[in-house]
């Protein structure tokens, strides 16, 4: 089955960068749509972006749109999410799907991004 696995989280302070890494096994990603999500403890799970199988077009929740840029690399098998201009709002663990209309795959264990002093 498909497998997702998610890296790059950290601690950074408010105002900084961070690359966060989608690696997709058992499937060739290109023709695929994929989203970037991400879950504070006690909330649902909400969508950041996603980005398109066809022309790389991509889209975004207002609260990332301008500070986020999700990317991929279908040779790779990868999708990457760039964050700068981070804030302490930002503080989640992130996941890597694909998008909220369509099935699932099974959920990775996300990459927690703690932003703070």
């Amino acid at each position: 089955q498909v497998q997702l696995v998610e890296s790059g989280g950290g601690l950074v302070q408010p105002g900084g960068s961070l690359r966060l890494s989608c690696a997709v096994s058992n499937i060739n990603l290109a023709g695929y749509f994929m989203s970037w999500y991400r879950q504070i403890p006690g909330k649902e799970r909400e969508w950041v972006a996603t980005i398109s199988a066809f022309d790389s077009s991509s889209t975004y929740t207002a609260s990332a749109r301008g500070r986020f840029t999700i990317s991929r690399e279908n040779h790779k098998n990868m999708i990457f999410l760039d964050m700068s201009d981070l804030n302490p709002e930002d503080t989640a663990v992130y996941y890597c799907n694909r998008p909220p209309n369509l099935p699932t795959w099974p959920w990775g264990q996300g990459t927690q991004v703690t932003v703070s002093e």
